[in-house]
């Protein structure tokens, strides 16, 4: 009973516990009416690797960071308003099992409990916020959501053109539309996609004629660019590949200085949470993490 916690002493002691833990890292998260419902860590697919996140869940947020000491300190804080998300199941697949797709306006990615159980308890009281806060009639749904990028490691060719093989001097780089993986010419057009940034951002070939197309059948200007990648990052001093998906060099780094998680020394976490890794050092099989805590739920 979310009514109920609004004004209890416990639900502020909490939220002020989680904003403690995000610091200078994290923006202010105690307003009126705001429940912290319920917290755990889940696996959350990026781009070059999986990687543990610890996630909360709040009667009208998701808020999720990376881990650097355990229920003590977390970065990199994210925050997606639950009237914009909806949720979509995904079937096991080998050793990705119990995951789900949280799709957003500006950004949607896959998230793997340690189990089918956890899975079900997520996606519930998930669903019951969504259904909860737009029942208030305050809130409306989002009607355009951004594409889950597809992981580096499922491409070795662009997917756009099919023909370039990618290397270390060939990047990979992903379509902000469709979320495909693409080579740097089959994605060096520009598009400003308003859900997701007020900049141009990189799209590939494909989206880009369709949205131009859009906008001319629509009568509105076309909002978009097609300055070369390298111009665009040094006339604008931003680099579009920065993203929570493209930093895992600085989580690792970051890992390496955990002084514990539930007992285990930084490498054995790493190990123990990894789902899959385009690295090609990291040809262990995929594991999911089940040592960590199971999340919990306080009462609705």
């Amino acid at each position: 009973m979310v009514e109920r916690l609004v004004h209890s002493e416990a639900n502020a002691r909490r939220i002020a516990i989680v904003e403690s833990c995000f610091g200078s890292a994290g923006v202010p998260l105690g307003k009126p009416g705001r429940v912290l419902v319920g917290e755990g860590v889940l696996t959350k697919l990026c781009r070059k690797k999986a990687k543990p996140r610890q996630f909360f869940l709040f009667n009208d947020l998701l808020v999720y960071g990376s881990i650097v000491i355990n229920k003590k300190k977390y970065n990199r804080q994210h925050l997606v308003p639950l009237e914009d998300v909806r949720l979509s199941s995904l079937e096991d697949d080998g050793p990705w099992k119990n995951g789900w797709q949280v799709i957003s306006p500006k950004k949607s990615f896959a998230v793997f409990a340690a189990t089918k159980t956890e899975k079900d308890e997520w996606m519930a009281h998930i669903a019951k916020c969504i259904t909860d806060l737009l029942s208030q009639g305050v809130k409306t749904p989002a009607k355009e959501h951004a594409a889950v990028w597809v992981p580096d490691s499922e491409a070795q060719y662009c997917m756009h053109c099919l023909k370039a093989k990618f290397t270390t001097v060939n990047r990979r780089h992903h379509c902000r539309k469709c979320g495909a993986v693409v080579c740097g010419p089959c994605s060096s057009r520009r598009f400003v996609l308003p859900n997701q940034s007020d900049k141009p951002v990189r799209v590939c070939t494909g989206c880009y004629n369709t949205l131009s197309a859009s906008s001319t059948d629509s009568n509105q200007p076309a909002p978009l660019t097609s300055i070369p990648p390298s111009t665009f990052a040094t006339e604008q001093g931003y680099d579009d590949e920065f993203d929570d998906d493209d930093d895992d060099d600085v989580d690792d780094q970051i890992s390496d200085g955990l002084q514990n998680y539930n007992g285990l020394k930084a490498s054995e976490v790493r190990a123990s949470m990894r789902y899959g890794s385009s690295d090609e050092e990291d040809d262990e099989d995929p594991k999911s993490y089940d040592g960590q805590e199971r999340p919990h739920f306080y009462q609705q």
